[in-house]
């Protein structure tokens, strides 16, 4: 089974770039500069109609944390739906119980509507009080991928628990490492056995300080530098 790089696309341009530089999937969101949330259904259907690569959708209704009301909830099951109607590839997810263990009530429906979906737990998980205990809990609730910077803000932080998880997955679920990836050190990262990367890869992203209605555009990502990180990862198998 051969390793995955999933490109972060918050723009119709990262799409493309996704595309022309040969990444596995793409993870469609909104707003990166809040961590992401979920993208419009009028982005949604111009990406699927855009790209041929699989396109897995955010399925966040706020920034901030992972503990979410049953009206956000509500809103998340609509986008769920919406995703699968429209022909999304996949769905990635995270909900937190404000005891800081994984929302195992709230998760188990959205991945019965899913409907078959593939389902990625997102990096919710690294806000967790135990990632093993919650690794084996998005496994027994039939998600099929984690991402993590394995409970660190950054993935360099993390590797060494990168290491651990991907070890105790054992092939069951697919990890992949989020949270700061770049070409510099997915060399460092590829040499966990078992661990996808996932990156925004975006240039031009300076800090900006103002009116959010001045700031600049949210950056490009070069079809190039897809190119690169896709060959870096297809070149190291999953043992």
């Amino acid at each position: 089974m051969q390793r995955e790089f999933e490109l972060c696309a918050e723009t119709l341009q990262a799409c493309e770039a996704a595309e022309l530089g040969g990444a596995d999937r793409i993870e469609l969101c909104a707003a990166l500069s809040e961590g992401g949330v979920s993208p419009s259904r009028g982005f949604l259907k111009a990406a699927l109609s855009t790209v041929k690569t699989p396109v897995h959708v955010l399925i966040r209704p706020r920034s901030g944390d992972f503990v979410f009301t049953e009206n956000e909830f509500r809103a998340m099951c609509d986008d769920v739906e919406d995703a699968v109607g429209l022909g999304a590839a996949g769905l990635v997810v995270g909900l937190l119980t404000a005891g800081g263990v994984i929302d195992a009530e709230h998760l188990a429906q959205l991945v019965e509507l899913a409907s078959g979906l593939p389902v990625t737990f997102h990096r919710a998980l690294d806000r967790t009080r135990d990632l093993t205990k919650s690794l084996e809990t998005v496994i027994g609730l039939g998600c099929n991928r984690v991402l993590t910077s394995g409970g660190e803000p950054t993935v360099m932080e993390g590797r060494t628990s990168l290491e651990r998880m991907c070890a105790h997955a054992a092939g069951r679920i697919r990890v992949a490492a989020g949270g700061g990836v770049a070409l510099a050190n997915a060399v460092s990262l590829l040499k966990i056995p078992g661990l996808d990367l996932h990156g925004s890869l975006r240039v031009g992203t300076g800090e900006f300080r103002g009116d959010a209605l001045w700031a600049p555009s949210p950056g490009t990502v070069n079809p190039d530098d897809v190119r690169r990180m896709s060959a870096m990862v297809h070149g190291s198998l999953v043992r």
